[in-house]
């Protein structure tokens, strides 16, 4: 495994982070995660080198922290450290940071935590996390060692992004980035912002939400000209660059581990040459043209109150022109029942209000099932 500097502390983390966000399940169902893979899945991860390991309270409808929990049990727990994070929407007091971060603390089976995190943070959420005074709770237990460092993820544009980096003396922050995003939220500009300052930077979503792992034919192509497979290709661009302290990598299954630990074993900074990266652009061009939608299947807007099933509806979607035709798209769309169509939706908002990617989602659905 290869190590990077993490920031201004005296640690360097993996290159591979493994985020506990996409684990398998059972039955279609992501609150009944299958604890065998996913803990074989882990510790393979932590037997091979990672050792960051991120999770946080609503992953797999707030089941994925007790997952962590027994996947750390026999001694893993002190091999790795662990990273989870406070959801600031269901903090309505500031004595509710305690009672959270004590009921993850009990779900992951530990005393403390490595890195925690201001979960989601944009102009909302941080003004809220300055009404509430979060900063004082937070320090109280970085005193009494529930937290060894504090930093916050992000998703809102690089004003904010900036606006939040100078505020504290944040350790760490966890940004999205991946040859698609780098003028989306934070972006290259907020990436090297925050390394100036000595911020670790975490990069989540390096394959927006596994979109580049399958790419059409033609994106395929030209990954083969810069000598790379699509997956490998995406993340050496984000570990080409000294600024990215560590990617996160929210894998499904085994073989993914096993990949990504190779691929992390190849990664150095200056992986890719100018020219290289000049063909990198023309990639991000041709995918600039196929994706109407900028979904991420972060699954973040789930569940429905009314049973839509919103990241299906956009993944069947985007897939038009990129993996098949509008009929097929039909078909697709038809074979949701009647009530996980967008038809279902009631415009009550709350999908909106939770999606990071700040996407209408409302009109889209409706868009979408007008369409298909």
């Amino acid at each position: 495994m290869i190590y990077r500097k993490f920031g201004k502390l005296n640690w360097k983390a993996s290159a591979l982070g493994f985020g506990a966000m996409r684990l398998p399940v059972l039955g279609g169902d992501e609150g009944k995660i299958d604890e065998v893979k996913a803990i074989e899945m882990i510790r393979y991860a932590i037997d091979n080198g990672v050792n960051y390991l991120d999770t946080a309270y609503p992953y797999h409808h707030q089941m994925s922290e007790l997952l962590v929990g027994k996947a750390l049990k026999n001694g893993y727990r002190q091999k790795i450290k662990l990273a989870t994070k406070l959801p600031i929407w269901t903090v309505n007091k500031t004595e509710d940071f305690d009672l959270i971060l004590n009921e993850q603390l009990e779900k992951l089976q530990t005393d403390y935590v490595d890195f925690y995190l201001l979960h989601a943070l944009d102009k909302q959420k941080w003004s809220s996390v300055k009404t509430l005074n979060l900063f004082s709770r937070a320090e109280m237990a970085i005193k009494d060692g529930r937290i060894k460092h504090l930093g916050f993820s992000f998703h809102d544009d690089l004003a904010v992004f900036k606006e939040i980096v100078d505020a504290y003396d944040w350790d760490f922050c966890q940004i999205q980035l991946n040859i698609l995003d780098t003028d989306f939220q934070a972006g290259l500009k907020g990436l090297h912002y925050a390394a100036s300052k000595g911020l670790a930077v975490v990069i989540m979503e390096p394959l927006k939400g596994g979109k580049l792992a399958n790419p059409p034919l033609k994106v395929e192509k030209m990954w083969q000209e810069i000598g790379v497979k699509p997956i490998e290709g995406a993340l050496q661009w984000l570990w080409n660059m000294e600024e990215v302290s560590l990617l996160l990598s929210g894998m499904s299954n085994l073989q993914q581990v096993k990949e990504n630990i190779e691929s992390a074993k190849k990664s150095k900074i200056g992986f890719y040459n100018k020219e290289q990266l000049k063909k990198i652009e023309k990639i991000k061009e041709v995918y600039g043209t196929l994706q109407s939608i900028a979904c991420t299947n972060c699954q973040y807007c789930l569940p429905c109150p009314n049973g839509v099933n919103i990241p299906k509806i956009f993944e069947i979607y985007n897939g038009i022109d990129v993996y098949y035709d509008k009929d097929r798209a039909r078909e697709l769309y038809r074979e949701l029942n009647k009530k996980e169509r967008g038809s279902s939706c009631v415009r009550c908002g709350r999908c909106e209000d939770l999606c990071p990617q700040k996407i209408g989602i409302m009109d889209w659905l409706s868009k979408i099932d007008n369409k298909l």
